[in-house]
């Protein structure tokens, strides 16, 4: 941990990598059951404004059923299989709320990295709804995870919405203005994808005095460059490969 990104070094990516169904109460688990005291997850709205752990805004790779989220309830989301796909063992797991996860997570000690995933239009409303009810539950339950997204509309919506709540920005490669947007955005760091990072670009974020966390690193080889590079933090599906306390 530095100044520059006091949270942890080395995320379980979507709760328990590669080794349970991702955005699942069975993933945090599995996440914890490894050492992990920090997840990285998905969120965005069902139909009726309910914030749900799922990465496709499309259902049929992790829940196989026609349809969208964005078309959903909550309750019929709920209902909904989100573990077979995986494998037997996990034949009935259900599609968690992300009160759900906050609250096992902050009963657990685990660390957040909400990813706030929302579906084409409904990046301002899912940012504002995320980012408030993280506000609202953080009070309860002294559990501060850090909000992230592709959808920098979602991120101006969770800055006006909770600013209090750190904010990191995602992206698949670094714009030559990046260094406007974080101030922008008064976000604490930027989330870069590690296979398009470079050495100097890591400086230069480093230099400006942001965090720099990178998605997501499945080698030992890969992990240790990149922190000799000044990489803060990066998620993982390799709980198996490179454990919490990897340096």
């Amino acid at each position: 941990m530095t100044a520059r990104w006091p949270f942890p070094r080395i995320v379980a990516h979507r709760g328990g990598g590669s080794l349970a169904p991702e955005n699942t109460i069975a993933a945090l688990r599995c996440g914890l059951a490894h050492g992990f005291h920090a997840v990285e997850f998905d969120v965005m709205l069902s139909q009726d404004g309910v914030p749900i752990l799922m990465h496709d805004a499309q259902f049929g790779r992790t829940v196989r059923a026609g349809g969208s989220v964005s078309t959903a309830t909550a309750a019929e989301l709920a209902a909904m299989d989100a573990g077979s796909w995986f494998s037997d063992a996990f034949v009935g797991e259900p599609v968690p709320t992300y009160r759900q996860a906050f609250s096992f997570c902050a009963e657990h000690g685990i660390w957040m990295n909400v990813e706030i995933k929302p579906a084409a239009g409904f990046e301002q409303i899912t940012g504002a709804t995320v980012a408030a009810l993280t506000q609202e539950w953080v009070a309860a339950e002294q559990a501060v995870p850090l909000l992230s997204s592709f959808s920098y509309a979602a991120m101006l919506a969770a800055k006006q919405a909770a600013p209090g709540i750190p904010r990191g920005w995602l992206v698949d490669r670094i714009p030559d203005d990046w260094l406007a947007r974080l101030r922008q955005l008064g976000a604490v760091a930027l989330h870069a994808n590690q296979a398009n990072l470079t050495a100097a670009q890591a400086a230069a974020v480093s230099a400006a005095g942001f965090g720099l966390f990178c998605y997501t690193v499945n080698t030992p080889e890969r992990a240790r460059t990149l922190l000799e590079w000044g990489v803060n933090g990066f998620c993982t599906d390799r709980i198996d490969l490179i454990d919490a306390r990897f340096s």
